[in-house]
């Protein structure tokens, strides 16, 4: 599939269904395309949408069959759009480091292919903000999904969540007081039984084990 170059052609790429509740549009909105008019538009619209697709069938779907409605807070950047960013500081790492991540249609410096989503569990939130209790939901997934790498941040307990080709699973944390590294490849934590650490949340969500 070429790059639209037209809002016919455009609409129709964002039509394009990558699971059974998400469409390509979902992810395709930016505030800094929308105040700086950059065209966030996939330069490999197949290799957007073949990342997408195993973003949402292997890690979304599931969350949202659990827990219900997931909201999208950001997702997929064009090459110029996350060079415009990082460029200007608005929270957007460099190209290389993106590729396989925001950056949806360029594979990594391994050849892996992957995407990224920034999220919020709507259903989460209250929890979240009662109990600071960021690690159950980071632990839960860790259990049951095959996720590359998260990253939460304190508003909303809203976390990138990225699928890659031959994952990594690392879990990194922006809230304080415990700002870094849960876990990553090597530590002992990892292959450890976390149930309790997200029981209560569980419990509280009405959810299953």
């Amino acid at each position: 599939m070429r790059q639209p170059q037209s809002v016919k052609g455009l609409e129709e790429l964002g039509r394009v269904r990558l699971s059974e509740s998400f469409y390509l549009r979902d992810f395709l909105y930016s505030e800094i395309a929308a105040i700086h008019a950059i065209p966030n538009i996939p330069d490999d619209p197949d290799l957007a949408i073949a990342a997408g697709t195993a973003l949402c069938q292997n890690l979304l779907e599931p969350l949202q069959a659990r827990f219900g409605r997931i909201s999208i807070r950001s997702s997929y950047r064009s090459c110029a759009l996350n060079q415009f960013g990082n460029a200007n500081k608005l929270n957007c790492s460099r190209n290389e480091a993106n590729y396989a991540g925001h950056i949806w249609d360029r594979r990594d410096a391994a050849g892996h292919m992957g995407a990224t989503a920034c999220i919020i569990i709507n259903r989460f939130v209250p929890y979240y903000e009662r109990t600071g209790d960021w690690e159950a939901m980071a632990w839960w997934i860790h259990d049951h999904l095959p996720y590359h790498d998260m990253q939460f941040f304190p508003r909303y307990a809203a976390f990138n969540l990225q699928w890659r080709e031959q994952p990594e699973r690392r879990i990194y944390s922006y809230i304080p007081p415990r700002r870094g590294t849960l876990t990553k490849p090597g530590e002992s934590n990892r292959n450890i039984d976390h149930s309790s650490a997200y029981a209560a949340m569980l419990a509280e969500l009405g959810a299953s084990q």
